[in-house]
C-alpha cells in the first residue's frame, strides 16, 4: 500500500492521527526536506527507509515504489494537504497503471494554519463568503489555464491565499492591485507553525515590501482580503442566530432559544 500523506504545515503535532499512524507503520518513507521539517519524521519507526525527494525527479520517486513489493507499506509525505499543489495526480496515475493499491491521507493546509496564527476567519458575512487559493504563473506558467491566476480573481474582492509568490513580490502586488484597493488588509506568512515562523501584517499596497522584509523566497504564503482586518465583524453568522432556524432549532422572534431541547451526550 502506498499512502500519500499530508504532513500539515510544519509542526509535527499538526499531522493527523491517520497520517501519524501511516508513518509509524511505514517501511519506506519518501519526503521533501525542503518543505517538511525533519521533526515530522519522529513519527517513523527507527528502521524505516528514508528517501529525501528534494533532489529527486518523479521518475526517481516512482522507482522507489517500483522497487518495493506491493505489500510494503510506503508513505509519500507531502507538505500541507496533498490535494493542493501536491503533484500526486501523476503518482496516482502510476499506481493505477501498475495495479498498486494506494490511499490519500489529507493534511492541515498552510492556509488553515496561517488563519489560525492570524486569529482570523476567512469567511466573514458581508466581507467574504469565498476563498480563492491560487498562485503566480512563474516558471510553470504552462500549467496555468488562460484567465486563471491572481489578476483574474482579484476583481472579485474575496479572501485570497497566494502560494509560491515569495520570489516575485512586485509582480504579485501589481496583480493584486488590479482588483483590490491598496488599503485591503493582507498578511505575509513564512514557514507557518515552524519554529522560525515569520508573520508580517500589511496591506495590498505594501505587500511587496512586506515580502522582501522577510528575506524569504520559499514557503511564503500571502493572504489577502477584508476578512483579515481588525475590529469587530460587520455581521454575525446566521448559523447560531436566534432568528435563524435550522433542522435542529426553530427560529425565535424574541431572541430566546427555541426548538428542540438540548441533549447531553452519554456514553
Amino acid at each position: 500500500m502506498i499512502s500519500f500523506v499530508g504532513a500539515g504545515p510544519g509542526a509535527p503535532d499538526l499531522l493527523t492521527l491517520r497520517g501519524a499512524d501511516r508513518l509509524a507503520r511505514a517501511d519506506v518513507v519518501v519526503w521533501a526536506s525542503s518543505l517538511v521539517p525533519e521533526a515530522v519524521l519522529d513519527h517513523c519507526r527507527p528502521a524505516a527507509e528514508l528517501h529525501d525527494s528534494a533532489t529527486m525527479t518523479l521518475e526517481d520517486v516512482l522507482a522507489v515504489s517500483d522497487a518495493a513489493s506491493g505489500a510494503t507499506p510506503i508513505v509519500r509525505l507531502h507538505s500541507g494537504d496533498p490535494s493542493l499543489y501536491g503533484a500526486i495526480a501523476e503518482q496516482m496515475d502510476w499506481c493505477r497503471a501498475n495495479h498498486r493499491a494506494f490511499e490519500v491521507v489529507p493534511g492541515v493546509t498552510s492556509v488553515a494554519a496561517a488563519a489560525a496564527t492570524l486569529e482570523r476567519e476567512l469567511t466573514v458575512p458581508r466581507l467574504s463568503q469565498s476563498v480563492v487559493l491560487t498562485r503566480l504563473a512563474g516558471r510553470t506558467s504552462a500549467s496555468m489555464r488562460p484567465g486563471e491566476g491572481v489578476a483574474a480573481f482579484a476583481p472579485f474582492g474575496v479572501s485570497m491565499a497566494v502560494f509560491l509568490a515569495g520570489a516575485r513580490a512586485d509582480e504579485l502586488q501589481a496583480e493584486l492591485l488590479s482588483g483590490y484597493p491598496p488599503e485591503t488588509p493582507a498578511a505575509v506568512v513564512v514557514r507557518v507553525t515552524w519554529p522560525d515562523e515569520h508573520v508580517v501584517r500589511t496591506t495590498v499596497g505594501h505587500v511587496a515590501d512586506a515580502i522582501r522584509s522577510t528575506r524569504a523566497s520559499r514557503t511564503v504564503l500571502v493572504l489577502v482580503g477584508e476578512a483579515l482586518g481588525d475590529g469587530p465583524v460587520p455581521a454575525r453568522s446566521h448559523l447560531y442566530s436566534p432568528g435563524h432556524g435550522t433542522a435542529f432549532r426553530l427560529p425565535s422572534r424574541n431572541g430566546s432559544t427555541a426548538g428542540r431541547p438540548s441533549r447531553r451526550r452519554t456514553r
